[in-house]
């Protein structure tokens, strides 16, 4: 069965998104650990790490994981911004080691005009000199699919299998599939025929044991649109079907799937609990049925 969970607010305490979690019966959780606008971090204090250890146990969630700043530029050319994005990037990942996580993702970067190629050489160059800082850390870095807005790398499956075939420490890496993203790029999943090929193509091109959670979102945006626009599920262009056939996908059993959806309606209707339960509902009823004539 999958593991299903959501990004939690740390408001109040790390642990905080733990209990967030296990109340609305979670199987995993994913976090930022620090502000995700904000270069530097708050040290975490020995007891904050033990506090939020303890909670994950007690609350028997797997998998548990942190999305890293979204200031950090692995691909970015300019050399400042280089230097400080490799330095923020170890201290996530020291951050995520400290708290006992499964894993960090991670967005490739954006190349900023300097090319695909350049960009995806600096990116494995970046990870390979955290790696060398972080010997012998367990926590694994997961290499986000993006939607390809303006010139960020990750857009096409051929570019994360590029920065994972060129470190030297690939078996330190996975890969992490957003739905709404993959759907963005021009990755269709709605029919049955299309849900095939796309993941026929990520095996063939990155390989499915390399593919360790999802995030599990509509699009608000239509197919190829290159623009990341997160919506609740069954209410956008991506539409039930495609998660039914992903949450009832036997490859992805024991993968963790974590919702990064709106969290509230426009009524002020809070949107975990509800998609939650979509996930829930569409995993009991199981596979949707072929459309005659179509799927």
């Amino acid at each position: 069965m999958p593991l299903f969970g959501a990004h939690m607010s740390v408001a109040g305490g790390l642990h905080k998104a733990v209990a967030a979690s296990a109340s609305l019966g979670c199987g995993t959780v994913q976090i930022f650990t620090k502000n995700a606008n904000q270069w530097a971090g708050k040290p975490l204090a020995e007891d904050e790490i033990r506090t939020f250890r303890k909670a994950i146990k007690e609350a028997k969630l797997k998998y548990p994981t942190a999305h890293d700043s979204y200031l950090i530029n692995l691909a970015t050319p300019d050399d400042a911004l280089y230097r400080k994005s490799i330095d923020a990037f170890a201290h996530e990942l020291e951050r995520a080691e400290a708290l006992g996580l499964s894993y960090l993702v991670t967005h490739p970067g954006a190349h900023t005009g300097s090319g695909v190629d350049a960009g995806i050489a600096r990116v494995v160059a970046a990870l390979d000199q955290v790696h060398a800082r972080c010997s012998g850390f367990q926590v694994r870095v997961l290499v986000e699919t993006t939607a390809g807005q303006g010139t960020c790398l990750g857009a096409k499956f051929e570019e994360i299998a590029a920065v994972l075939d060129r470190v030297k420490d690939p078996a330190r890496l996975g890969v992490c599939l957003d739905t709404c993203h993959v759907f963005a790029a021009g990755y269709a999943i709605t029919r049955q025929p299309d849900y095939a090929a796309t993941f026929e193509q990520f095996d063939d091109r990155i390989g499915l044991s390399r593919l360790k959670l999802f995030h599990i979102n509509d699009s608000e945006k239509p197919l190829g649109s290159r623009v990341d626009r997160h919506a609740a599920l069954g209410r956008g262009a991506i539409g039930l079907d495609a998660f039914r056939r992903l949450v009832t996908d036997a490859r992805f059993r024991a993968r963790p799937m974590i919702l990064e959806t709106p969290k509230e309606d426009a009524d002020g209707t809070e949107m975990d609990p509800v998609n939650l339960g979509t996930l829930r509902e569409i995993l009991a009823a199981g596979p949707p049925a072929p459309a005659a004539g179509r799927d």
